[in-house]
């Protein structure tokens, strides 16, 4: 039983509360209170209370057997001389002045019970207006008037159960109300206790928000990264609920899926978008506001205030823009901007790579500048000297200012192609007709548009991050299917990375997600290693997102088994499964090269293999294919190999693994195939001269990274 849903009147917990005031909170636990007067039940005695730290009846201060305990205390698990208001008066049947009528007096829930009701009623009404107020200060003081701090942990149920019923706004809202008030209005104590009862009332929440699990699971992850919840706490409840309630459910989706994801904090932080669920577009509201402000009354401080308050560092690159376009615009406000700016870099508010890449950014636009600022060019150079002779500025970092380079393909096309590219990609997402797709691109002759190739990599990945994990895996199956240049993917790639930054506000996720992509790439064999290095020294200072998602895809791809798990980060398949069985691929492979043996079709047998969408386990293809080359003598298959090396369907590395695996196994197929040693040593020599297998390789080499 706990204080809140004790029976103490109300003029014992004055009296409670007065005695309390002495007592080194430190030594009061959460779970039982001991009198500082009153010596522990002796070890090996039991104590009729223990466990409970209000035990109310009539022999609450007796000893054992009835008889009162040493100097009128209870023992442990009792409040003993604490509620003994009238020199330890109790009642005792053994008592010679003991009086029946005086059964009749009993403390009741009676009172506890209205003060509770009265509080949830008003705790809700409190609720509701911060939902629709957005007033933090007014929230914590009407909750402060309310008193009742023992049953904050109510407030903290009620707040976050109404949250996970609405939108994404009022989640996020409900989140900061908690880190705003813990420790200042509730106390630490109360807030456990109000995510431990959430916890546990996670079954009763999961029948009116089917979603219950997961969003739970979001809060008590929010809240541990907030520091308003101890990581214990996740450890506790496992190991104090039932085995088959949601609650465990919950633990393990706030323990697995969020707190131990790579970037988990910040991923946590944008879940539900801010406060205000930010754009892009009233972003840059903000900072024209707080630029024209500045300009008005020169004071930097409050400039730079405005522009933590943002909260958006990799967003500041706009402000730099901004700010220089004004400078070309209001001339006579040149040097206060500049000056603005110089201080917000000494004073390490806009980093080197943000302000280098506003230049940039301005750079690429100066030609429509010049259209209203016929002087753009030029007075863009000005400030460029200026800023760089203050020492702000890494001139060296910057594109020319006068070079244009030429047009590949006409404005008009570029906007023309990504409307189509648009629909051609949603109805994919609709149909899952990859052939489809490739005949629509055929026919907008982007064989012969480098340019076109890398925007549509661009938008088919930049839609599907915006969606679930089902069009996601279909994105990298289709990317896998194309047959696009290495350079075409990588500058597409390197499309998708610069705009990261602005794409951060809509897609909050976006370093998870475009990393993870960048390694299903790898892994797919559609980019190679060596290219993420190559979009390395085109991602800006070590700080920027696109640093961040090159380096979270290199860690992905070192981790153990990283093949198979990066294949299954969105189901397999493009389909709700959670990924193709290894065996299941296995059958699948021995069937086509069994139907292809038996008579079949060349291009089908390629457009199989193409299709299991595996390209990392395509060394299986060239393993079975050459066991039933040298088990059956007939050469049919090594003719399939020939025409998948040629079309680039089974890559040199592939092709090294598949021969390998045949070293690895020699010995247990020699038992099937006696001359399969020399047999194998011949394929090999033959395979070198086709160029499939590196010189170095011998039969006694797995070939196997």
């Amino acid at each position: 039983m706990e204080f809140s849903d004790g029976f103490v009147s109300e003029e014992h917990g004055e009296m409670l509360k007065s005695a309390t005031q002495s007592i080194d909170p430190i030594s009061v636990s959460p779970v039982e209170v001991t009198s500082p007067r009153s010596p522990r039940t002796p070890r090996g005695k039991s104590n009729s209370n223990q466990g409970s730290p209000v035990k109310h009846s009539r022999h609450s201060h007796s000893g054992k057997d009835g008889h009162p305990s040493k100097g009128g205390s209870g023992g442990k698990g009792t409040w003993g001389g604490l509620l003994d208001s009238e020199a330890g008066y109790y009642l005792d049947p053994n008592d010679p002045n003991y009086d029946s009528s005086e059964e009749n007096y009993q403390i009741t829930p009676s009172k506890t019970s209205a003060d509770l009701e009265e509080f949830k009623k008003k705790a809700t009404v409190i609720v509701e207006e911060y939902f629709v107020t957005d007033d933090i200060m007014s929230t914590a003081n009407e909750l402060r008037d309310l008193g009742w701090p023992s049953f904050h942990y109510y407030f903290v149920k009620k707040l976050v159960s109404m949250a996970m019923d609405r939108h994404d706004k009022e989640k996020e809202m409900a989140a900061v109300l908690l880190s705003t008030l813990y420790a200042e209005i509730i106390d630490p104590p109360q807030v456990y206790k109000g995510f431990g009862k959430l916890v546990e009332s996670s079954d009763d929440l999961s029948v009116d928000i089917p979603d219950a699990v997961d969003i739970l699971a979001v809060f008590i992850a929010r809240a541990v990264v907030d520091d308003i919840l101890p990581p214990a706490f996740l450890a506790k409840q496992m190991a104090s609920l039932p085995k088959d309630s949601k609650g465990i459910e919950v633990i393990k989706r706030a323990e697995k899926s969020y707190l131990s994801a790579p970037l988990h904090a910040e991923t946590i932080l944008r879940r539900w978008g801010g406060s205000k669920n930010t754009t892009v577009e009233e972003v840059k509201n903000k900072i024209n506001n707080l630029l024209i402000e500045y300009i008005a009354s020169g004071d930097k401080a409050e400039a730079c205030r405005c522009i933590k308050d943002l909260k958006v560092p990799f967003f500041h690159h706009e402000i730099v823009k901004r700010a220089l376009i004004l400078a070309m615009e209001r001339q006579t406000a040149e040097g206060h901007i500049l000056d603005f700016l110089k201080v917000a870099s000494e004073e390490g508010l806009i980093n080197s790579s943000q302000i280098s890449k506003g230049f940039n950014r301005l750079i690429d636009t100066i030609d429509d500048l010049s259209l209203d600022i016929p002087t753009a060019r030029d007075l863009l150079q000005s400030l460029i000297s200026k800023a760089a002779s203050e020492g702000w500025l890494c001139a060296s970092s910057l594109k020319s200012l006068y070079f244009r380079p030429e047009k590949q393909v006409e404005d008009g096309t570029i906007t023309l192609f990504k409307t189509k590219a648009t629909s051609i990609i949603q109805e994919y997402f609709l149909t899952g007709d990859i052939i489809e797709v490739i005949n629509s691109l055929e026919s907008e002759n982007l064989s012969s548009s480098t340019p076109l190739n890398a925007i549509f990599i661009k938008k088919l990945i930049t839609l599907a991050m915006d969606r679930k994990n089902r069009e996601k895996e279909m994105a990298s199956v289709l990317l896998s299917s194309l047959c696009f240049p290495a350079d075409d993917i990588v500058t597409g790639f390197v499309l998708l990375i610069e705009s990261a930054e602005d794409a951060a506000l809509d897609i909050p996720a976006i370093v998870e997600d475009l990393a993870m992509f960048l390694a299903r790439a790898v892994v797919d064999e559609v980019l190679a290693p060596l290219h993420l290095d190559e979009m390395g020294n085109q991602c800006g200072g070590p700080d920027s997102i696109g640093s961040k998602v090159l380096r979270l895809a290199c860690s992905l791809l070192g981790a153990r088994l990283s093949g198979e798990r990066i294949l299954r980060c969105w189901g397999g398949g493009g389909s709700n499964r959670t990924g193709w069985e290894i065996n299941d691929v296995k059958d699948k492979i021995g069937k086509l090269l069994e139907e292809y043996d038996s008579g079949g079709d060349l291009r089908e047998a390629c457009r199989c293999i193409k299709e299991l969408g595996m390209p990392f386990f395509h060394h299986e293809v060239v393993k079975k294919a050459l066991v039933t080359v040298m088990e059956k003598k007939n050469e049919r298959l090594w003719g399939l190999l020939e025409e998948c090396y040629s079309e680039g369907l089974i890559t040199p590395n592939q092709m090294m693994k598949g021969f390998g695996r045949v070293a690895d196994s020699i010995d247990d197929l020699v038992l099937d195939v006696p001359d399969v040693e020399k047999q194998f040593a011949v394929y090999v020599e033959r395979a070198k001269k086709e160029g499939w297998l590196d010189p170095s390789f011998s039969t006694g080499n797995s070939g196997c990274s």
